[in-house]
């Protein structure tokens, strides 16, 4: 497996993006999602997992909120690849990716029904923290889980 950078537009990260979404929204009875969603005019970094043959595992993505911040956005991979480190992957390349940049700082969000991400969140050293920035406030995001990471 390789991680590798790429557009927003791509083909592989809309269908990962789209797939990621249509899951959450079948896990919260079709409730749309908190905050504002990513666009390719704030999203600043994007990466695609593959496996050795060029198919796509997972994505991730960042945007920057500001002050050396920078939120994570679609961290999703599909469901054949899961179990493998494709995630822990993604996430420590986001990481990299946000040092390389002078961002010391990563925020999320995601929902208490995505045990996974909580866990693999929770094992890399992210901390929970209260709504952030747009969610704040955002009545979509009263179960959502926030968490923070300071980069070492």
């Amino acid at each position: 497996m390789k991680v590798q950078q790429a557009e927003w537009d791509d083909a592989d990260v809309q269908r990962l993006t789209t797939d990621q979404q249509v899951e959450i929204q079948g896990l919260y009875g079709g409730k749309s999602e908190p905050g504002r969603p990513p666009s390719a005019a704030d999203i600043s970094v994007v990466l695609v997992a593959r496996d050795d043959d060029g198919t796509a595992l997972g994505c991730g993505a960042l945007r920057v909120l500001g002050d050396g911040v920078a939120e994570v956005k679609r961290m999703y991979v599909v469901p054949t690849a899961r179990g493998r480190g494709v995630s822990r992957a993604l996430l420590a390349a986001l990481e990299e990716a946000a040092r390389e940049r002078g961002w010391t700082t990563l925020r999320l969000e995601t929902g208490p029904l995505q045990t996974a991400a909580v866990g693999l969140y929770a094992s890399a050293g992210y901390r929970r923290i209260g709504a952030f920035g747009g969610y704040a406030g955002d009545p979509k995001a009263a179960d959502s889980i926030f968490f923070e990471r300071t980069l070492p």
